[in-house]
């Protein structure tokens, strides 16, 4: 047993009854405040766990959220969100981090940040992923602005200008190839001491005019969010409009781990098509949970749909069907 998950399960029966809730919701993005909404519907008593961290607190504007023409600012849509689950008195937002998680549904889960505890029937990890972005000083300030991550997201808004993609590895060769169908301008920069783009795709990028660069970040040149020139530790002095930052993310899964919930060979939570995890109680919604479909959208259906099956899951057995 992790100590995490046996620590928190002491701590089940000593919480306040001020701080049990139907469903504990630990991530503040929009899976998670998805999930929160839809629970506070169902008439649920939901916790929001929200550190102010993730993708979603970054500078990116998104284009591709209906409703919106103009698009709008993740961050925005972040705050729009915490105002609408904000009419709901059975729902609050914590802005805190958990620290440990433990129980289970027989027992109810408990979880725990520094001096705090709380006690839920059911748990909702929405923690979503830490990308591996260049770090140099005053990085997060170009993230969403002009250094990316998604070709999805913000391809469109690119086309034309001169990109470079920073990656070592097959899948930033595959984003430098479908940028290169939106602008003819691409470089690629490894930024590592490692190069393992297979030959298949070296072919490919020299056919179609992509420079590799076998090279390390040395320092950025930009301003106002804006890179204009990356400077190599080999002297080279890339100079370009936008960044686009290939180099893996890690799913922030240690209280999945702590929990037991099952991972996948990438490290992310398996889930069935109702956000099942493989530990009854246990739900799962957002990028924490996929390897692909990274995008708002998918993060919003799946907090829904999360939230649908939590609620389910916690109805007497006098109202279910099976």
């Amino acid at each position: 047993m992790h100590a995490a998950h046996r620590n928190a399960g002491n701590a089940v029966d000593a919480v306040d009854a001020l701080d049990a809730v139907d469903v504990a919701v630990v991530g503040g993005g929009p899976a998670g405040l998805s999930a929160a909404i839809y629970l506070a519907r169902y008439n649920r008593r939901v916790l929001v766990f929200d550190t102010g961290h993730g993708r979603s607190t970054h500078h990116q504007v998104n284009h591709n959220y209906l409703g919106f023409p103009g698009g709008i600012a993740t961050v925005d849509l972040r705050g729009l969100a915490a105002e609408q689950l904000a009419r709901y008195d059975n729902a609050r937002i914590a802005h805190h981090l958990v620290t440990a998680v433990g129980g289970d549904a027989e027992r109810g889960f408990a979880l725990r940040s520094q001096g705090h505890a709380w006690r839920a029937r059911a748990v909702l990890l929405a923690t979503g992923v830490l990308d591996h972005f260049p770090h140099f000083p005053g990085w997060r300030s170009y993230v969403g602005r002009s250094m990316f991550w998604c070709i999805t997201c913000d391809g469109y808004e690119n086309r034309g200008r001169s990109i470079l993609v920073v990656g070592h590895t097959d899948a930033a060769a595959g984003e430098a190839m479908q940028l290169h169908a939106l602008t003819d301008r691409v470089r690629l920069l490894t930024n590592s001491h490692r190069d393992d783009i297979s030959e298949t795709f070296r072919r490919r990028l020299a056919k179609a005019g992509v420079e590799v660069v076998h090279d390390r970040i040395k320092e950025v040149e930009g301003a106002d969010g804006q890179v204009r020139a990356v400077v190599t530790r080999g002297g080279l002095r890339l100079g370009l409009d936008a960044l686009f930052s290939i180099q893996g993310a890690t799913p922030e899964t240690a209280l999945a781990r702590a929990l037991g919930v099952r991972l996948n060979p990438a490290g992310y939570i398996v889930v069935d098509s109702e956000q099942k995890t493989s530990v009854p109680g246990v739900y799962a919604a957002g990028d924490v949970t996929s390897l692909h479909s990274h995008q708002v959208a998918a993060a919003v259906h799946e907090g829904a749909q999360a939230a649908s099956a939590a609620h389910y899951f916690l109805h007497p057995p006098e109202l279910k069907a099976d």
